[in-house]
């Protein structure tokens, strides 16, 4: 190759590097303006993803939420507590029209169908046996429990009726009577109240009417205790016997406690001749409790015997 055409071939390559040369991209710095616009972009793109995500967080509680109170609201509200009060009286919120409300346990108080007491009227008169007597001078303590003047009687005293032996255990007052005869009531009434072995009940009803003292209910009247709950053990014996009536006729019918829990399957005896106390004896106990005595409830087609 001459001289000339290699002077020229370089000529010609020269130009196209610098032709190549002159092509190639200029890479520009970014200026600090620049810097921070694309970080605020960054900045505001990040805040906007957290907001995004603390919305659906929001909405995902929010939703849980109302899935819960929809659930709760569905569901039957828990029952009520059960009743188990031991307090009761003759009247007000804690008088007998509520004592089964009181108390689960006292649920016959309401819905029992042989309560007592009853308006004793319209008896068959049959040939009733006699009861049967067994009491003699006790040892015995006397309690104002609140509700009335208790006496409780040692072991030893006993009823017989109906092939059954029942054991005295106590003797309480009512005023005015709780039973009522042909839709009389009496301004004062005792029961004496009996177990047998087997646990059944049977009350005795002595209805008491004005007239002369009464030997064993003075008895009891002078050793009433001072304070109520307190109960005084005297030293002398008490007679039973000396408070029945000189006739023994009776009426009779199934019935129950005539107080809380009101238990049914009581034997009632109650006594036709009334036994007399003295107005001071009476107006002893008024001072005491000027009422305690359940109100009349359904006889409910109940059998009642009396004596001929």
């Amino acid at each position: 190759m001459s001289a000339s055409v290699r002077a020229a071939a370089m000529k010609t390559l020269t130009e196209s590097v610098k032709g190549k040369e002159a092509k190639a991209p200029v890479v520009v710095a970014p200026t600090a303006r620049e810097k921070e616009e694309a970080a605020e972009v960054d900045l505001s793109e990040r805040i906007a993803a957290r907001l995004a995500e603390m919305r659906a967080t929001q909405a995902a509680r929010a939703a849980a939420r109302a899935k819960r109170a929809a659930v709760v609201k569905a569901a039957p509200p828990p029952p009520p507590p059960v009743p188990r009060g031991t307090h009761w009286s003759y009247e007000g919120d804690s008088g007998p029209a509520n004592w089964s409300k009181i108390n689960v346990d006292w649920a016959k108080c309401g819905n029992g169908s042989r309560q007592s007491p009853i308006d004793i009227r319209d008896g068959m008169k049959v040939e009733l046996e006699q009861i049967s007597f067994d009491y003699h001078p006790s040892s015995f303590n006397v309690v104002d429990n609140g509700h009335t003047v208790q006496v409780g009687v040692s072991g030893g005293n006993y009823i017989t009726v109906q092939n059954r032996m029942f054991e005295l255990q106590q003797f309480h007052f009512h005023r005015p009577s709780e039973e009522r005869i042909n839709g009389k009531a009496f301004e004062m009434v005792v029961h004496l109240v009996h177990r047998d072995a087997e646990g059944r009940q049977a009350v005795l009803a002595l209805l008491l009417e004005r007239g002369t003292p009464q030997a064993t209910i003075q008895t009891v009247w002078n050793n009433l205790p001072l304070e109520k709950f307190e109960t005084m053990h005297p030293t002398i014996l008490l007679d039973p016997a000396e408070m029945l009536p000189a006739r023994r006729d009776y009426y009779t019918y199934m019935g129950s406690m005539t107080e809380p829990p009101c238990s049914e399957g009581v034997l009632w005896m109650v006594m036709k001749q009334p036994v007399q106390a003295s107005p001071a004896q009476m107006a002893l106990f008024s001072r005491l409790y000027p009422l305690n005595a359940r109100p009349i409830q359904p006889a409910n087609g109940r059998i009642i015997k009396e004596s001929n």
